[in-house]
């Protein structure tokens, strides 16, 4: 029985998951988007939420707590300047994790983890590599 665990192991060592969080939750405030497995998007949803509410706090203790995680100064600054201003009213849930599908290698599922109010918007170039595999199924049918 799991009574008062807390977190999933996802197959690491405690320094390596810890290592991975403080990256993933690091690369997710810059770009506000991330792409990753679901285990994973769910294990640092968190951690991220967390993280938002230490900025929301707007104190000098909250700033350094948040900074023994995130390492990055620009992107502590955008955390507390950009980021948690905009959830300033809402008491929690600040991400959304969206299912996109299995990976082609392994098939793990996909999911796209993202902060609310700033949707992803896949740029062109991705647009078109989504389309070629269409346009060369077309080709070989013909």
């Amino acid at each position: 029985m799991r009574h008062r665990v807390k977190g999933k192991k996802l197959g690491r060592v405690t320094e390596h998951r810890n290592a991975m969080f403080r990256t993933m939750v690091t690369s997710f405030f810059d770009h506000e988007h991330l792409v990753t497995t679901v285990p994973r998007a769910k294990a640092v949803r968190p951690v991220a939420e967390q993280m938002i509410t230490l900025g929301k706090r707007e104190t000098l203790h909250a700033r350094r707590q948040a900074a023994r995680f995130i390492r990055k100064k620009s992107v502590l600054r955008k955390l507390f300047d950009e980021i948690a201003p905009r959830f300033a009213d809402r008491p929690g849930g600040y991400t959304r994790i969206i299912r996109l599908g299995w990976r082609k290698g392994d098939a793990a599922e996909m999911a796209l983890f993202e902060l609310l109010g700033s949707e992803h918007q896949p740029a062109e170039a991705d647009r078109k590599k989504s389309k070629k595999p269409a346009a060369r199924r077309a080709e070989s049918k013909a």
